[in-house]
């Protein structure tokens, strides 16, 4: 096993393709794919699975990449101290569910970054990709959610993966839609109230249910739209009167003025209706400076509107 082929093997993983991965590396794709073999023949394993529409790793290969990162970057991190190698260009990437304010301390922490060059990526995705990236280091840190309902099987993946939760903030259920919804003036909404609307939630593809990003999501709705990302949402929300259910915490500096969040009455429903955002690692993995500061961006940020919303209650 060589540096070179484990950088092989991280370029392929993220960029999906061994003819693109082939023309970062200046290689020839067959040199390429010699080079993958010959590792995966010496380590008695196939990390890639190779399709006429690309490459995706196997489970053996989702084990192996992120020591092939951790390897690779003190490698790196090595030769910037000791050898003859630049320094590298600062780097940070984060998956999350789709959050406002996650994307808010994101831009937070780009307005800080003191160095000449970085590069930085934020993945609004689905609940399962934000848990791939986070096993295979594609991303330090993935933002999602916890309720009665889907904490004791999303628990069990994270815990199968060796990726740790850590607690963020505690939000009460509110109804998201656009202040010219006949009930944007209500002081709380029922799910009663909301049946004449359509729910607007995130596709999750073939992911089990406890992957929604919505709360009540085992509900029957009688009009049900499901898209990929916010700013669709946001679209249905002016154009059909729609709504989601979701923690409130909105950042109006990034969403807009035009949208409001009213408090959900759950009435009788048995249903947990308390949202627990937090952030995901990798167990034991060492904070990255620009990871650290971005959680402190979070945190700071949530405060602020928790902070805010106790004044306003």
């Amino acid at each position: 096993m060589t540096l070179q082929q484990l950088y092989d093997v991280i370029v392929i993983s993220e960029t999906g393709s061994l003819n693109k991965a082939a023309e970062k590396l200046f290689v020839s794709q067959p040199a390429l794919t010699g080079a993958v073999r010959d590792l995966e023949k010496e380590l008695s394993i196939t990390i890639f699975n190779r399709t006429p529409r690309g490459v995706t790793l196997t489970p053996e290969g989702l084990r192996f990449l992120p020591y092939a990162r951790q390897v690779y970057a003190q490698y790196v991190s090595l030769m910037e101290e000791y050898g003859k190698m630049e320094p590298r260009r600062t780097s940070f990437a984060v998956s999350t569910q789709h959050y406002s304010f996650a994307v808010k301390a994101f831009v937070e922490l780009a307005k800080k970054v003191d160095v000449s060059e970085y590069e930085l990526a934020i993945r609004e995705t689905r609940t399962q990709e934000v848990i791939d990236d986070v096993i295979s280091l594609r991303s330090e840190i993935g933002i999602l959610y916890m309720n009665g309902f889907n904490r004791k099987p999303l628990t069990k993946v994270l815990n199968q993966a060796d990726l740790v939760y850590q607690h963020l903030i505690d939000c009460s259920a509110f109804v998201y839609l656009w202040k010219g919804h006949p009930l944007a003036g209500r002081a709380t909404i029922s799910i009663e109230d909301l049946l004449p609307y359509p729910c607007l939630a995130f596709e999750q593809g073939d992911s089990p249910l406890y992957f929604s990003e919505e709360l009540l999501s085992t509900n029957e709705y009688p009009r049900l739209i499901r898209c990929c990302d916010r700013a669709t949402v946001l679209n249905l929300m002016v154009g059909l009167d729609g709504y989601t259910i979701c923690s409130g915490i909105i950042c109006e500096e990034l969403s807009g003025p035009d949208y409001v969040a009213v408090p959900f009455d759950p009435g009788s429903d048995p249903e947990d209706t308390t949202m627990e955002i937090g952030y995901i690692e990798r167990k034991n993995h060492v904070r990255s400076p620009l990871g650290e500061q971005y959680i402190q961006e979070m945190q700071k940020y949530l405060l602020q509107e928790q902070e805010k919303r106790n004044t306003n209650g």
